[in-house]
């Protein structure tokens, strides 16, 4: 494919897959086509995901997730009968909050822990 037959092609995501690596050009500038889908997306570079830190016992992660799952089952029956805005917006409310408590236990990572810097002692490394 040469640079007259790319002339006048927009960079749509859905034409840029068989352009990939291509050289476009016109009368103003000359592009190269990102060739991978973190070049397509802004031209942002790659970055691995870490898993948060544990800072959560066992014990504890299991009581999050049953607290937290008996939490969101007693706000969604009360969300069924609610009756005024305030009581749907704190029954919405109930709700998040115990899918926070699940989130945080199957995670086995609270976010206020580690911003507060707290570890349990069962948890902490040895040195």
């Amino acid at each position: 494919m040469n640079n007259q037959a790319l002339h006048g092609i927009s960079a749509h995501p859905c034409a840029l897959t068989f352009l990939e690596g291509k050289t476009m050009s016109n009368d103003i500038t000359e592009t190269t086509v990102p060739s991978t889908e973190n070049e397509r997306n802004f031209g942002l570079q790659p970055t691995r995901r870490r898993r948060p830190s544990v800072n959560i016992t066992p014990a504890e992660r299991l009581g999050r997730i049953a607290i937290g799952l008996a939490t969101i089952v007693v706000g969604a029956i009360l969300l069924a009968s609610a009756s005024s805005a305030i009581a749907v917006i704190f029954e919405v409310l109930l709700v998040a909050a115990g899918a926070d408590l699940v989130v945080t236990g199957a995670m086995g990572h609270c976010p206020l822990y580690a911003k507060l810097g707290h570890v349990p002692t069962s948890l902490r490394k040895s040195s």
